[in-house]
């Protein structure tokens, strides 16, 4: 790290923010609780995460819905719900990089408060 690392890690630290460690898709990757802590900051913003996956659901609106957890958060914050073009099967270790979306509603009763949207899936 060089000294304006650690000088703006320092003034994080400061002004509360030290712990804020979603990850913006340059960086390291974020935890699955973090981003759904912090999903307000991270509306828009291109993120990075990894984990297992734990559900898939292929060919919807043109699109294949799939679930990661890495272990992080508790029964609300512990799950990611990533939308691609490309597809991981259950069990399988992913990176996925996409766009923070909030509270998109499908229609017909599927409303999502967090989506990662457009994602780039990638064997871990």
């Amino acid at each position: 790290m060089n000294f304006r690392t650690i000088a703006f890690v320092g003034l994080l630290a400061s002004i509360g923010l030290g712990g804020f460690n979603a990850a913006v898709a340059d960086e390291s990757p974020a935890t699955v609780a973090s981003i759904n802590q912090n999903k307000a900051t991270l509306a828009g913003k291109t993120v990075k995460a990894a984990g297992k996956v734990v559900k898939v659901n292929n060919g919807i609106m043109g699109r294949n819905f799939v679930h990661i957890q890495d272990g992080t958060g508790d029964a609300t914050t512990n799950n990611l719900i990533v939308t691609s073009k490309q597809t991981a099967k259950v069990g399988d270790q992913i990176s996925i990089s996409g766009v923070v979306v909030l509270n998109r509603d499908f229609g017909s009763g599927y409303m999502y408060p967090l989506l990662i949207e457009e994602a780039s899936i990638s064997a871990k």
